[in-house]
């Protein structure tokens, strides 16, 4: 997937060097991006999600590199607008910086670069995934317009540069885990079982990325979440598996970032502060994009504001009441039920136990999903009950002894006046039959 070494020692993918990819990425990007400014906002029309178009880069440039085909250029605009990404902030992080090339961040074979300043991932991505998001688009728009706020991956553009014949195609994201926080445990968790473990070469790394039986072995008892922030993100899971499910997603997975408070201040480190190359970039300014601004719903958590200290982590604990801060997204969603999965499922379950395979149909993928998350990874943190303290406790009988003093002084007088008249109706008696 990753192409070889060329004798420069610099990685190439498809026969194109990774510094010629770069300047390629920005270049194209730059130039789209600025020609499409010129273009007078409008409504976004069916049409518009299948629009290619393609800019040719000079070769005196950037050698090798032939054209860059944008698509759908008018619908990626309206979900930067939507998320808040103004162009020129857009140009400036995609642009202003040379990209940071992510090292093994995966077992798919894809290149990534992240932008200095945080705010986007570029992907490398195959042409059956390029062409599965470019169906998408419409559904996308919809389920955009009725819920913005979504742990789905949020897609900013997609392009494909042609090389020498080789297409190279990307897609722009959100970042989901900044570098400025450190991640003390990383996962990717899918809900199933079958090889769900890290590898030992993953496990050899500086920050590996773990998998569902690992986090069940480190994390017993899950993570804890005040009441309102466990409904806020269970519901989203719920909104974002349903609008898969009807796409016929499978195979995705939920990328799990985990900062100790408590551990990076015992490393000396201040909140939210972190390693990568030891500087700290500005806030993330895209809207939605961090996990808080994310789950979050109407009512008193959306009053709630990103910090440089949290970087829009959602607070959460241990079961020993470690503090902990969470980022979280949806990731590999361009995955759909074809007929290679289907046969993929099917030979797995003659050989496996067939539930316990990530592969599997949508419906039953989103139900196991969601259960191993609200079950085994997410958990409410129980209200404290109503604990009367010991001068409540003890006032209680005293009040209850007064009471049944002053009933029993009533019932006295009571009986005495009784007996009074019944003493004098013994007199009356007597003194007839005297007469």
């Amino acid at each position: 997937m990753g192409g070889p070494w060329n004798t420069s020692r610099e990685k190439t993918y498809k026969k194109t060097t990774s510094s010629a990819l770069k300047g390629a990425i920005q270049l194209g990007i730059g130039y789209t991006v600025g020609n499409l400014t010129s273009k007078p906002d409008r409504d976004v029309l069916m049409q518009d999600f299948y629009v290619v178009e393609s800019v040719f880069l000079p070769r005196s440039v950037i050698r090798a590199i032939l054209s860059l085909q944008t698509y759908a250029p008018l619908a990626f605009r309206y979900f930067r607008d939507l998320f808040g990404i103004k162009p020129d902030d857009y140009l400036y992080s995609l642009v202003n910086e040379p990209l940071i090339e992510l090292t093994n961040p995966g077992a798919s074979g894809s290149l990534f670069y992240l932008t200095s300043d945080d705010e986007f991932i570029i992907k490398t991505v195959q042409h059956k995934e390029a062409k599965f998001l470019q169906r998408l688009l419409p559904g996308y728009y919809m389920n955009l317009n009725q819920n913005p706020r979504t742990l789905l991956p949020k897609f900013y553009g997609l392009y494909c540069i042609q090389s020498g014949g080789i297409n190279i195609r990307l897609v722009v994201m959100n970042n989901m885990l900044p570098r400025s926080v450190k991640m003390h445990y990383k996962y990717d968790l899918k809900g199933s079982t079958y090889k769900r473990r890290a590898s030992r070469k993953e496990r050899e790394k500086s920050c590996p990325t773990y998998k569902d039986l690992d986090f069940q072995d480190m994390h017993e008892e899950g993570l804890y979440f005040d009441p309102e922030t466990y409904n806020n993100l269970m519901k989203t899971l719920q909104r974002d598996c349903r609008v898969l499910e009807s796409f016929k997603i499978m195979d995705y997975s939920l990328l799990l970032g985990v900062h100790v408070l408590d551990q990076s201040q015992r490393e000396g480190g201040e909140p939210g502060q972190a390693g990568g190359d030891g500087r700290r970039p500005v806030g993330q300014r895209v809207l939605y994009s961090t996990a808080m601004e994310s789950i979050q719903g109407d009512g008193k958590a959306a009053e709630a504001l990103t910090t440089d200290d949290t970087m829009g982590g959602i607070p959460a604990k241990t079961h020993k009441e470690e503090k902990l801060f969470i980022f979280l997204g949806i990731i590999d969603i361009l995955q759909s039920y074809r007929f290679i999965k289907k046969l993929e499922h099917s030979w797995k379950a003659l050989v496996y136990d067939g539930d316990s395979v990530s592969v599997h149909r949508p419906g039953f993928y989103a139900s196991r999903f969601l259960k191993f998350m609200s079950t085994r990874v997410f958990r409410k943190t129980q209200p404290l009950r109503f604990s009367p303290s010991k001068r409540t406790r003890t006032s209680i009988p005293a009040l209850k002894s007064s009471s049944q003093e002053i009933l029993s002084s009533q019932a006295d007088e009571r009986n005495e006046e009784d007996r009074r008249e019944r003493l004098g109706g013994a007199c009356s008696l007597a003194s007839l039959d005297g007469q």
